[in-house]
């Protein structure tokens, strides 16, 4: 079969992202324009805001996509955009772009679920390197801002199947990360910036009790999630660590020194690690510490006690906190004792982006799986 180019457009959250893939293998170009700078006042996202960026940037990421990969418009084979999950407004500009421009240029419309992108982005990489020969089944980390799911993958020739075997009761990982930074007047985006903090902190210093789950979910009941086999769900709690933070501030009378902290570092325009580093007392550094070693050994554990439990000979780690330094380090030392080869995305393929939208449109391309031009934004699509 011929080379196939397939633009991928990705709008779920706070990114607006467009790139160009050759048949799932080879990134031409992967445009994103962040929105970091809209949302930094606001501690997190602001969905209204968030909508208006990506009307303001569709077009431009667009062209400049194009123009990097050396393609034109009716050069493309097929246009891909994200379905869901995320922010309704947000999924609606991409799809909305995407709808007219495959109906101008009368080419293939794929709707992407953001989830099994974040997997893809694993296997463009994996593809470029010329590993092919994954063993399956894979278990796969799906671990971010919005996100924090293990779903066991399959593959059927070019079809992919998915179950859903655990995922967090409340906040996601990268949540939590950045609501514990917002509390400690750290600023926004949380993750990166506890990743940089915590080598600079003891991680014993503060003990946290792992999260106790002693009921099923109820969306499981409503969902029919459980496994037929009645092997069991290996599910996330994360709210109570960030509870757990917030006493720790009361009871340490941390909040005065926090709002200093917090005004210095909002006046200046980048703060570096220094910045940081000048306005942080050990106390502080000592609690980012341990609440990013309390976070990595539940995401570590959990997943390696579902790869067992579900006799997985291959482990993805995907999703923005995948960028996460600590995380991998565990993750690299911890897999291979288990029989287990882990793989991760890039960096820049970590985070929010449209190459591994198209990357993941590339098998329902060769499927001629064409999406209807009446399907619409879904902000809690599931991924099957």
């Amino acid at each position: 079969m011929s080379d196939a180019y397939i633009l991928g457009i990705e709008s779920s959250c706070d990114e607006t992202a467009a790139a160009v893939v050759r048949s799932g293998a080879e990134v031409l170009s992967n445009v994103v324009a962040s929105q970091i700078a809209t949302h930094q006042p606001y501690g997190g996202v602001v969905p209204e805001l968030a909508s208006r960026e990506h009307l303001r940037a569709i077009v431009p990421v667009v062209r400049q996509a194009l123009a990097e990969a050396k393609r034109t418009y009716q050069s493309l084979d097929a246009i891909a955009v994200t379905q869901g999950p995320g922010l309704a407004g947000a999924l609606l500009v991409g799809i909305s772009y995407a709808k007219a421009l495959a109906y101008a240029l009368d080419k293939p419309l794929i709707a992407v679920n953001h989830l099994e992108g974040h997997i893809h982005s694993v296997l463009l990489e994996e593809r470029q390197k010329g590993n092919c020969d994954l063993q399956f089944p894979v278990l796969a980390l799906v671990v971010s801002g919005g996100h924090t799911h293990l779903y066991l993958a399959q593959r059927h020739k070019q079809d992919w199947t998915y179950q859903n075997i655990g995922h967090t009761r409340d906040d996601a990982a990268g949540e939590a990360f950045d609501k514990v930074a917002k509390l400690l007047g750290l600023g926004y985006p949380g993750g990166p910036i506890i990743d940089r903090l915590a080598p600079h902190g003891d991680p014993l210093a503060v003990k946290f009790a792992p999260a106790q789950i002693k009921h099923r979910d109820r969306r499981d009941r409503a969902n029919h999630e459980e496994s037929i086999d009645h092997r069991p769900r290996i599910d996330f709690s994360y709210s109570g660590i960030k509870t757990a933070v917030s006493r720790y501030v009361e009871t340490h009378s941390m909040q005065s020194s926090i709002e200093i902290r917090r005004q210095v570092l909002a006046n200046i325009a980048k703060p570096r690690l220094e910045d940081y580093l000048e306005n942080c007392d050990k106390m502080t550094l000592d609690l980012v510490a341990s609440f990013q070693q309390a976070m990595v050994e539940d995401l570590v554990t959990k997943t390696l006690t579902a790869a067992t439990a579900y006799d997985v000979a291959t482990l993805f780690v995907t999703g923005g906190v995948a960028a996460n330094h600590h995380l991998r380090q565990r993750f690299e030392r911890d897999a291979p004792t288990h029989g287990l080869p882990v793989y991760f995305p890039s960096r820049p393929l970590s985070t929010d982006n449209a190459a591994m939208i198209a990357a993941a449109a590339y098998p329902k391309f060769l499927a001629n799986e064409w999406s209807a031009m009446d399907f619409s934004a879904d902000a809690s699509l599931p991924l099957r």
